[in-house]
């Protein structure tokens, strides 16, 4: 980026010129006197490599005030450390006034600068501003506090950046004269009077989290949620992440930007709730953590301008970029928008604005423009880097991209300033002073223009970073800014040289896009979203599951899984497996092989509703794959009927069937929603159809009516012999010939008319006790 005008305001009289320069050859004179002495220079600059200017490193802990005025004194405290070998001797830590820099290229290049050079450090402050430390030995440090007023330092009176240093000078054995041997350098941002018109500042202060809340939830009436764990409750406590942005939040003039879903797990932890450990849930136990943090930030929002991204913070680059090939996938930008606005007001009572939509790191194309206002968003906060501007000044931030559509465009350096690892107090101070600088220098640039400049940092700033925010911000005041909130800032009339053109997506950052979710997690999206579709059909609560799953489909595609695919793709197989197992609560209970006698009779199928609510709308259809053999509900092939069951019971459909010839049939019964859909698993079993005929009943009536005919002969002859036999006994006292000729003809007469041993007889009756046992494997059917 061009900065054209960074070097307008360079008016340093030729006399300061003069002096600084001849400080300048005055604190390099001993270096070039040693440089000179011929035989000793190759040891010379063999010394300056073993110690040299950065044997010592010098840390910068705290700099007071950040932004001095003209009767403030300024105090700088930190540490020297001897990282060399050898032992410094005669050592001072001394405050030196560099260059005035002229617009924000040149604040970059002195913050990149390492080394000592004495025409850019400048000379060293007053004797009587250092600090003398006569031995410091290899290894050891040393703390230190240097004090001078603020107009000792001859600083330009119309104000400005300037480059501070804090050097320490000494000697080591190799070369014995005085030299820098460490020095590190920060920003003055120097403003003795308020200049004319104040550049309006916009800070975005984000309360973003991960994913948190499982999609599971108790089967009681008040759906108890389920936790992945404990970590949030780590974030809301005194001192952790949450806590800290909303008690430093409170106290600054900033924009607050909210993804609603942390809101909605927050609310959820305020009553009772349910934490994952391994297979099994346990008590959740920080509702009272939760309930503080959440009446903290209600207070703190209270008359302040706060802003609704779509609930879970979609990903609108995946989206744009990979979601789109997936038919679906931009439906769900629309319905997380309008519930963000809604938990925003249930749960703080505030209204929110929902007309932002917020790229990774402000980087955009047009793809990701169309997808983030698909859903309704006007604003698109972008970032300078992105889309940037040839000019030499930074440009008001709204700038109109077409359609009706507003680019807020963040500046790139004030929102990173505070990346990096905010938890050492020299990184700390360090950043709050480049960025105080660079905001300073944005202000100078275009005196005569008030700007609207916005500050877009990273969406989950650690801590340590949100501290490091709030002293900068705390330190700017109004002393060169006036702040202004987001949706102001989007209403601010646009520069009218401003880049308005949107970049294509080629130019869209390859580091940011192998982050991307891949096409696979929105297919994955779209089959869960199919199945809950489904599974709403059939129930009579169907609120109780879209509210949890609708929201953990919009967490499937939140910004948060970025860097982190391995869990996003268990998320997403969790959420599926959990929906699977409650589609499958409404099964077809299996049925053995059954057997049909008869023309007619009705085959029975049972449906089992184990969910705590009951089900409708769901029709079971039975199937005959042989109608020929055996039809349905009057000569058809297929029949079904509604199905409609309270929970935690079942039913029994019966449907009518008619044999028209013996054998196996082949049936399946299958559940459907009512539009047509399959749902469930299919269940196959046989009906073994085994018909009895008017012929077959005539054949067993006739053997039926000869089996009574002999019984009733044999019945005859019975009676007959025992007559016979009685008058044989009353015949006992004739002579004993007539006794013989008796016998024989009774013998005789007994071998003809007896019946023949092996003749059937009337059988015994049967008193064997009914067996208990089952069956067997067939089942009859109810006739």
């Amino acid at each position: 980026m061009a900065e054209a005008a960074d070097f307008q305001e360079m008016r340093t009289s030729p006399a300061r010129r003069w002096l600084r320069r001849s400080a300048s050859l005055l604190t390099g004179a001993p270096l070039v006197a040693g440089l000179l002495c011929g035989p000793a220079a190759p040891t010379a600059h063999a010394a300056e490599d073993a110690t040299g200017s950065r044997t010592v490193d010098v840390s910068l802990d705290t700099f007071t005030p950040a932004t001095p005025g003209e009767k403030d004194k300024i105090t700088i405290s930190g540490t020297v450390i001897n990282e060399g070998r050898q032992t410094i001797t005669d050592a001072h830590v001394d405050l030196r006034v560099g260059q005035k820099l002229f617009g924000r290229t040149a604040i970059d290049r002195a913050a990149e600068r390492t080394g000592y050079d004495p025409g850019l450090d400048g000379a060293e402050v007053d004797d009587k501003y250092s600090l003398e430390i006569p031995r410091l030995a290899s290894g050891i440090s040393h703390d230190f506090r240097l004090s001078v007023p603020a107009d000792e330092l001859d600083l330009d009176e119309e104000g400005g950046v300037y480059q501070l240093g804090v050097s320490l000078s000494g000697q080591t054995a190799n070369l014995p004269y005085d030299q820098v041997l460490g020095i590190e350098r920060t920003f003055l941002p120097w403003q003795p009077e308020a200049p004319e018109k104040k550049t309006r500042l916009t800070y975005l202060w984000p309360l973003i989290s991960s994913t948190h809340l499982t999609s599971e939830t108790g089967s009681d009436e008040q759906q108890t949620p389920v936790f992945e764990d404990e970590s949030l409750a780590a974030e809301l406590s005194t001192g952790g992440r949450l806590d800290q942005l909303v008690s430093l939040g409170k106290e600054l003039p900033v924009t607050w930007v909210i993804d609603p879903d942390l809101l909605a797990t927050v609310d959820a932890m305020t009553r009772n709730y349910q934490v994952k450990r391994g297979n099994t849930t346990v008590q959740g136990k920080n509702q009272a953590v939760a309930k503080r943090w959440l009446s903290d930030l209600q207070a703190a929002v209270r008359d302040r301008k706060v802003v609704a991204l779509p609930f879970a913070d979609p990903d609108l680059a995946s989206l744009a970029h990979r979601g789109k090939s997936v038919s679906g996938s931009l439906s769900h930008l629309q319905p997380a928008t309008e519930v963000a606005a809604t938990t925003v007001e249930t749960v703080l009572h505030v209204n929110a604005s929902t007309d932002f939509a917020w790229p990774v790191e402000g980087a955009i194309d047009s793809s990701i423009v169309d997808v983030a206002t698909s859903a309704g968003a006007h604003n698109v906060i972008a970032r300078s880097d992105s889309l940037q501007d040839n000019l030499g000044y930074t440009p008001t931030a709204a700038r109109p991209i077409g359609g009706g559509t507003t680019a807020v465009v963040a500046d790139s350096r004030l929102s990173k300033a505070f990346q990096g690892d905010m938890s050492r107090s020299d990184t700390s101070t360090l950043a709050v002073q480049e960025f105080l600088a660079q905001s300073l220098a944005v202000t100078h640039q275009a005196p005569d223009k008030q700007r609207s400049i916005v500050v877009a940092p990273q969406r989950v700033p650690t801590a340590a970073q949100a501290q490091s925010m709030a002293r900068a911000l705390h330190a700017l005041g109004q002393r060169w800014t006036q702040p202004l909130d987001l949706v102001a800032a989007a209403d601010s009339k646009p520069d009218a040289d401003a880049n308005t053109k949107v970049p294509g997506t080629s130019q869209y950052p390859g580091k940011l896009r192998k982050q991307e979710l891949p096409v696979e997690a929105f297919q994955d999206v779209r089959g869960t979203q199919e199945t809950l579709d489904m599974f709403e059909g059939i129930l009579t609560l169907a609120d109780r599951v879209n509210t949890p799953f609708g929201r953990a489909i919009d967490r499937e595609l939140s910004v948060s899984w970025r860097g982190n695919p391995v869990a996003a793709q268990h998320y997403r197989d969790e959420v599926r497996s959990y929906l699977r197992d409650l589609t499958e609560e409404v099964q077809l209970i299996e049925k053995s092989d059954v057997t049909l006698s008869g023309r007619s009779a009705t085959i029975p199928v049972t449906v089992q509703n184990e969910l705590v609510q009951g089900i409708d709308h769901l029709v079971l259809r039975l199937t005959s794959h042989n109608p020929t053999r055996l039809n349905l509900d009057g000569d058809k092939g297929v029949t079904e009927q509604q199905v409609r069951i309270d929970g935690g019971h079942s039913q029994t459909v019966k449907f009518p069937a008619s044999a028209n010839a013996n054998g196996q049939v082949q049936m399946t019964a299958q559940l459907y929603t009512q539009d047509g859909k399959l749902y469930g698993k299919a269940m196959n079993f046989t009906v073994k159809v085994s018909e009895i005929t008017p012929t077959v009943m005539l054949v067993i009536a006739g053997g039926v009516l000869l089996l009574v005919l002999a019984g009733i002969r044999m019945y005859t002859q019975r009676r007959r012999a025992a007559a016979r036999e009685a008058a044989g006994a009353e015949s006992e006292d004739v002579s004993t010939d007539d006794d013989t000729t008796s016998e024989e003809e009774e013998s005789t007469r007994g071998d003809i008319d007896s019946p023949d041993p092996g003749q059937a007889s009337d059988p015994g009756p049967d008193t064997r006790p009914e067996s208990g046992d089952p069956s067997g494997a067939g089942e009859k059917v109810d006739r």
